[in-house]
């Protein structure tokens, strides 16, 4: 549960080795590179091949197919996406050209078949054409043009104007024939039809790969990830150098490759002007977590890794807004019957822990407030025994919600006070967990079980505050430090606001238990109303009830139990953004 330690390595060796050692590092998996050259070529270390895919859609789109090449000796992807990207942009280009030529030829028709005589036999002068409304052709007459209307439909005057250069009185647009006369136009668009069957028949040709293209396509995305990954190294006649970061752990794996390949190889730890690339290590079951805290943002190199934190946090707020037993057992049955195909895959495996967590804290919630699908079982029961909590107590649900808040916002300063280095970095935020604790203290203490807790809370107020002012720019002079301390002091508002936030938990926990009341009780009030057929309709409205309020609780609990995380949380124990670690590896690996 925590960053992971990166280094800076560097290889250099001959330049005809750069496309070995780049083949090599790319089966490693384990280092993501940096730009040594001189431009920016784009790399990006997880990006797809856009060319292979687009290949495949093309081929994919054919709406002929021919039959499938199942012999992998005849097959190269490389040579079969250069043909496809180029029969792809043929067609384009064709396609292109037959709607220029359609667009023309319904032009140049009203104006019937002509060449264009050439400049010299026209005194330089020019014939410009012009499609005039009928109740605009006054204009043209009061013009001192030269024209003529050659030709009139229900709409229409066609006019031609000659002139040197382009009227500017004209009230309509000019009509761009070109000089190409309209049976030369015709005859081109039939070679155009001509030549784009042809086309289509080359690419229906090349669908015969298209079972073995799809197989490999990851090859051709290795592949096309590697050409761009050659342009960030330093490249000269006689040698290169390519230079990333990589985890401590694989240091020894790179050193002892570098030896047995003859590549010079080194090594040195970040330092405080480097931004390394933020790698995050748990236990498999807490995976998910980081998925959680990278769906927001990522933390900085040397900030702290909040995974397990957030998990848990999101399991417990999600638990919260459900607040329904009935509806945890739906979303248990439901986890069991895809467990299986959850764990054919990375992604699934990664994401079952998770899951699994929401619904077991959900039931245990749901038990607690005694709701099972809006129906409290009765305290001789046994279900009924284990109701602890009443969701419509709003005052100990809504001191709930605010404990929680207070001690999810102090954990994240304690934890971002326990990242820094050096003693004065550390106060700024104990001092807030101080103010918290303290406000909260000094807000309890009117009530008869903290009537003592008055003057503790004064005093740690005071003491946080006085943190924070002293210690928010330890670095400043004096009076610029008094100053930033001051301004620090200006958080105190949103930190009450964040806390009050935590009491969503609370209101959206009561809103998915009334809805389920308020579901049942119209289902029993059609019941009794109209016997016999009212039975349909009260199961009708429990189902379709129940599903909604379910739906509406997952929603809630998802983008709830995320935003107090990644808004509220972060905003105390997060100061830093950084990079994601991606190394350059092979797809799927």
């Amino acid at each position: 549960m925590s960053i992971v330690t990166m280094h800076k390595v560097t290889f250099i060796g001959i330049s005809a080795d750069r496309e070995r050692l780049l083949t090599d590092l790319q089966d490693i998996g384990c280092v993501q590179i940096i730009s040594l050259a001189s431009h920016d070529a784009g790399f990006t270390e997880t990006a797809p091949s856009p060319g292979a895919r687009e290949a495949l859609l093309f081929l994919q789109g054919c709406p002929q197919r021919r039959r499938q090449v199942i012999d992998k000796k005849r097959f190269n992807a490389v040579n079969v996406q250069r043909q496809t990207l180029a029969v792809r942009n043929r067609l384009r280009d064709l396609e292109d050209e037959r709607d220029f030529l359609l667009k023309r030829i319904q032009d140049s028709r009203p104006w019937g078949e002509f060449v264009l005589p050439p400049l010299s036999e026209m005194d330089e002068q020019r014939l410009w054409f012009y499609a005039v409304p009928h109740k605009e052709l006054s204009r043209i007459k009061a013009s001192a043009s030269v024209w003529e209307v050659i030709r009139r439909d229900n709409r229409f005057c066609y006019v031609i104007v000659v002139s040197k250069d382009e009227p500017l009185d004209m009230p309509v647009p000019r009509i761009h024939l070109g000089s190409r006369s309209l049976s030369t136009l015709e005859t081109r668009l039939d070679e155009v039809e001509y030549i784009i069957e042809d086309v289509q028949a080359e690419r229906t040709y090349l669908t015969r790969w298209l079972n073995l293209f799809r197989h490999d396509l990851n090859q051709l995305q290795d592949q096309a990830v590697c050409e761009s990954a050659a342009t960030q190294a330093y490249t000269n006649d006689a040698a290169f150098a390519l230079q990333g970061w990589a985890p401590e752990e694989s240091l020894a794996t790179l050193e002892d490759y570098a030896q047995k390949q003859a590549f010079h190889f080194a090594d040195e730890a970040s330092k405080p002007e480097d931004n390394p690339p933020t790698l995050m290590r748990n236990p498999s079951w807490l995976a998910a977590g980081e998925d959680l805290v990278t769906f927001y943002m990522t933390p900085g190199y040397r900030t702290w890794d909040p995974s397990s934190v957030t998990f848990v946090s999101f399991v417990i707020f999600f638990a919260m807004i459900l607040a329904d037993a009935g509806y945890a057992v739906v979303l248990m049955l439901g986890l069991m019957a895809l467990w299986k195909k959850m764990g054919r895959s990375y992604s699934g495996r990664r994401f079952r822990p998770l899951l699994l967590s929401v619904v077991t804290a959900s039931l245990a919630f749901g038990v607690m407030v005694g709701s099972y699908f809006g129906v409290t079982p009765d305290d001789a029961f046994w279900l009924g025994k284990l109701h602890v909590l009443e969701i419509s107590d709003t005052d100990r649900m809504m001191l709930l919600s605010v404990v929680i808040g207070v001690f999810h916002i102090v954990l994240a300063n304690v934890m971002d006070a326990y990242r820094c280095e050096h003693w004065q970095d550390k106060l700024p935020s104990i001092g807030w967990a101080g103010v918290i604790c303290g406000g909260f203290m000094l807000a309890m203490s009117g009530s008869a079980s903290a009537a003592g807790w008055h003057t503790p809370s004064i005093a740690l107020i005071a003491i946080g505050a006085v943190l924070i002012v002293g210690f928010t720019a330890p670095r400043e002079k004096p009076l610029a430090r008094f100053v930033h301390g001051l301004l620090g002091l200006t958080r105190l508002s949103s930190a009450l606001g964040d806390v009050l936030s935590y009491l969503r938990l609370f209101a959206l926990g009561l809103a998915s238990g009334s809805l389920a009341v308020e579901f049942n009780n119209m289902a029993l009030g059609v019941y009794e109303g109209y016997p016999g057929i009212g039975l349909f309709f009260a199961l009708l409205i429990l189902i379709l009830g129940h599903t909604v309020n379910l739906l509406l609780g997952i929603i809630s609990g998802v983008i709830h139990g995320l935003r107090l995380n990644v808004i509220e949380f972060f905003n105390w124990g997060l100061k830093e953004e950084g990079t994601l670690y991606k190394p350059f590896k092979k797809t799927g690996d």
